[in-house]
């Protein structure tokens, strides 16, 4: 009986059981160590002003977690191949899992190192944006992450291939041929991926920009820029989602962009205040040169304008330092109230429209005209 206790298949499989024991325990041991050594390492680089070092370590966390498991688990089919007769465990197949394991963790790495970089670099922008009081425009810095994101895919995908035994050149070729046949069926995905391409390059609009066009109903803020679809927040919050090959042939305004805020208003007097007219144009004139929001680099004009049919009309073009539309709106009050003190300080006052009708004697008189031989 001891015989069979001690006999080679019983030794074998407890070796074979020892050696997975130890295997798991050095993978869970070294994962362990990479773990805590990774996280000490990210600590002491946090404290520094530098994005990239922290996104470089909290990308490296897990890819490098599962490529010591992996690397682990395919150390314990190497040895199970020994006691376990199968072609699944075969070197071979151990081998391409390996390079596979390896190429897509690559990947996987390269993603999030180019995301948190990203985000790292946005937030550091937005700080420096708001400690000077300016706008970010992430917009060149999303364009690039989604480049280099889509970039290292496909890098990723090519260099498996030949892994997996295919062949590059077969796939080229039968992208030559079939790539017509998908360009037609895919021409709307083209148009709309060059039109926000397109976006990217010439910038006509970034997020959080007030966009309009006189060619369509489309007005509002820019939320997101894919590369397929924008997203415009409409003035009463309803999201709109516009193909991005429709910019291509869209004529499109950037209020956002203004230098200055125009006001425009043409203003009536009375006829009997005629004599009044050119003292009211004056102090008009006088007191916007002097206004602290009025941007005196700009067109600055207060003139008589034309006889109306019930007023004499002067009007007033000038622009104020401000875009900003709310702020911009409380200067024109200011202003628009200013006008109204100076005309009432002349005596004179603000037209309104008006019908003259002859009395009684009047008629009289023009039906004794007519009856005149």
């Amino acid at each position: 009986m001891l015989e069979n206790f001690f006999s080679v298949e019983v030794l074998r499989e407890f070796g074979w059981a020892l050696e997975l024991v130890a295997i798991v325990t050095v993978t869970l041991i070294g994962r362990f160590i990479a773990m805590r050594f990774l996280k000490v390492v990210e600590r002491h680089f946090e404290k520094t002003d530098n994005a990239w070092d922290d996104a470089l370590f909290d990308a490296a966390r897990v890819p490098l977690n599962w490529f010591i498991l992996i690397m682990g688990l395919l150390w314990a089919i190497e040895i199970s191949d020994g006691y376990i007769d199968t072609e699944l465990f075969s070197a071979q197949n151990i081998d391409i899992i390996r390079q596979l394991t390896f190429i897509i963790l690559i990947a996987l790495f390269a993603v999030r190192f180019v995301s948190r970089a990203e985000q790292r670099l946005l937030e550091s922008q937005q700080e420096q944006a708001d400690a000077a009081g300016t706008t970010l425009d992430p917009t060149t810095i999303q364009a690039l992450a989604k480049l280099l994101r889509l970039s290292s895919v496909i890098s990723a995908t090519l260099i498996a291939m030949p892994t997996l035994g295919i062949e590059i050149t077969a796939l080229l070729a039968f992208g030559g041929v079939g790539g017509i046949a998908v360009g037609f069926a895919a021409k709307d995905l083209l148009a709309n991926f060059f039109g926000g391409l397109m976006i990217y390059l010439d910038r006509p609009f970034a997020l959080g920009d007030w966009i309009r066009s006189p060619d369509r109903e489309i007005e509002g803020t820019v939320e997101a820029i894919g590369w397929r679809l924008t997203v415009v927040r409409t003035f009463d919050k309803r999201p709109l989602y516009i193909p991005n090959s429709v910019f291509n042939t869209l004529s499109l305004e950037n209020p956002s962009r203004m230098s200055n805020r125009r006001i425009k208003e043409t203003i009536g007097l009375r006829y009997q205040d005629s004599d009044k007219m050119e003292a009211v144009v004056r102090d008009v004139k006088a007191m916007l040169n002097e206004h602290k929001e009025i941007d005196q680099k700009q067109t600055l004009i207060v003139n008589f304008l034309s006889y109306g049919s019930s007023s004499l009309d002067f009007f007033i073009y000038t622009f104020t330092k401000t875009t900003n539309w709310i702020h911009f709106h409380e200067i024109k009050q200011d202003v628009l109230l200013k006008i109204v003190d100076i005309v009432h300080s002349h005596g004179a006052d603000f037209a309104f429209p008006t019908t003259t009708l002859d009395g009684i004697d009047g008629l009289l008189k023009k039906n004794a005209i007519r009856e005149e031989p």
